[in-house]
């Protein structure tokens, strides 16, 4: 017997969802004319490491959408707990969000945020549409990481990640 289930409104997914810590990253691109693009996302997630693959999940029809499906490659770059500026900027809509920014590129070529803890090299294996976002499954090219303290994101709020002192889990090598 088939049950019928109440839909979900989408201001109570992201407030659910909300409850879920995450990290601040910028995904950075350029269009094919050579412009720079990015947007802030805590859509992000390891899929592989054999080959290494991550999953980035984008806005429909924005800009920095357009431009990476275009041209097929990107750069992911984790925030640090300092660069919360940064977060703002590239998470708002119909900005030049390099304006007065001098990007750094990756060894790829592809614009990176100067000082972020890592970076993340990719080709577009594939994308596809899932609601309202469009899934970028991401071939890792590149990484590049330093020590610091990562950008969180919890119920609408940027904060940071506390150390409790406790040693790695026994599968993180």
């Amino acid at each position: 017997m088939a049950s019928t289930l109440a839909s979900v409104n989408p201001q109570t997914m992201r407030l659910t969802m909300g409850r879920f810590a995450t990290g601040v990253a910028v995904v950075t691109t350029y269009a094919p004319d050579g412009t720079p693009h990015g947007m802030t996302v805590n859509s992000l997630t390891s899929v592989s490491l054999d080959p290494p693959l991550l999953l980035v999940c984008l806005t429909i029809g924005a800009r920095s959408t357009d431009a990476i499906t275009a041209s097929g490659r990107f750069a992911v770059s984790i925030l640090s707990s300092r660069q919360e500026p940064i977060a703002m900027r590239f998470a708002r809509r119909a900005e030049d969000h390099f304006a007065g920014l001098e990007p750094a590129y990756g060894r790829h070529r592809v614009p990176v945020i100067p000082d972020a803890l890592a970076h993340l090299e990719c080709d577009v294996e594939r994308h596809f549409v899932a609601g309202d976002h469009i899934v970028v499954v991401g071939r890792v090219l590149d990484t590049c990481e330093r020590a610091g303290e990562p950008l969180a994101f919890l119920g609408g709020r940027f904060g940071d990640v506390v150390d409790r002192g406790h040693a790695r889990a026994p599968w993180y090598f």
